[in-house]
């Protein structure tokens, strides 16, 4: 699923200004931001740990989704915005106490995914990053076990 300029525009403009609040002085201790969508109404909404709603935007390439994969379509659109925004510096100027991330939710506030984790320090590691490993580590073990 891809979206047009006007869509991506509108959703990166909802994150962005849902998070202003988080631009005060002082630490803010969030440690999730939910995004739940929703394949009927095309809704994005945004929460914060407490389930306050930050913001709202409708998407319409999401209204009246047809496909089995919603939830699959919508996390890609939304990890590559998030990581978009980031590189950009869109987050830089937040102040929320590192490590929080931004999680794909249903409409029980279920956790469907993890999109972005904000910290320094730590690394998610993805299906790209995983794809052929298993092929490695066993010619590895069969390499050593020859000896």
């Amino acid at each position: 699923m891809k979206l047009n300029e006007s869509s991506s525009a509108q959703l990166k403009a909802t994150i962005h200004k849902a998070l202003s609040r988080y631009t005060a002085d002082g630490q803010n201790f969030v440690t999730d931001i939910h995004l739940q969508t929703s394949p009927v109404s095309g809704e994005c909404k945004l929460f914060d740990d407490d389930d306050m709603e930050l913001g709202r935007t409708t998407v319409k390439e999401w209204v009246a989704y047809e496909g089995d994969d919603f939830d699959e379509q919508v996390e890609e659109v939304l990890t590559a915005i998030l990581h978009e925004m980031k590189d950009s510096g869109s987050f830089d100027q937040l102040q929320i106490m590192k490590p929080y991330s931004f999680v794909h939710i249903d409409e029980d506030k279920e956790t469907i995914a993890e999109l972005l984790l904000m910290d320094d320090d730590t690394m998610i590691i993805t299906d790209g990053l995983l794809k052929g490993l298993d092929e490695e580590l066993n010619e590895f073990l069969k390499d050593l076990l020859s000896r």
